[in-house]
């Protein structure tokens, strides 16, 4: 999974393993270490509608540990489909400001790069386009 953060926004990229993960399992997490004691961790969700009540928006929070970014079922379910690509949400922020929060599948890269393991990536729209 790979986490991009650009101001108030940020943006996981699945594959196709993790999405098959965060349906089976209800989450799927990944981590980037900065040294001794300190790691980032990265969650996805699928929010357990016995434990709260089922919501349709997108939620994310930090602990000082982690982002954690919790999805709707029927959204999560939705996006299993090969022609949906991604699942967006805002989050609104105290002061006015909001969260932008998007949660994409990971196509492979149409010019293939050095040493980058794209086995598992969904495969690009745009090779399927140009063959047809």
């Amino acid at each position: 999974m790979k986490l991009r953060i650009l101001g108030n926004s940020v943006r996981f990229r699945v594959s196709q393993a993790e999405l098959t993960q965060l349906t089976t399992e209800g989450h799927v997490e990944d981590s980037v270490a900065f040294g001794p004691g300190a790691k980032l961790v990265y969650r996805l969700e699928v929010a357990d509608s016995g434990k709260r009540p089922v919501a349709d928006a997108i939620s994310a929070g930090y602990d000082g540990n982690g982002v954690r970014v919790v999805l709707p079922r029927e959204r999560v379910d939705t996006w299993q489909r090969p022609e949906e690509v991604s699942i967006h949400g805002e989050q609104a922020l105290p002061g006015g400001d909001s969260l932008n929060i998007l949660i994409e599948k990971d196509f492979t890269c149409l010019i293939p790069r050095e040493g980058e393991d794209q086995s598992d990536l969904f495969p690009n729209p745009a090779v399927t386009e140009t063959k047809a």
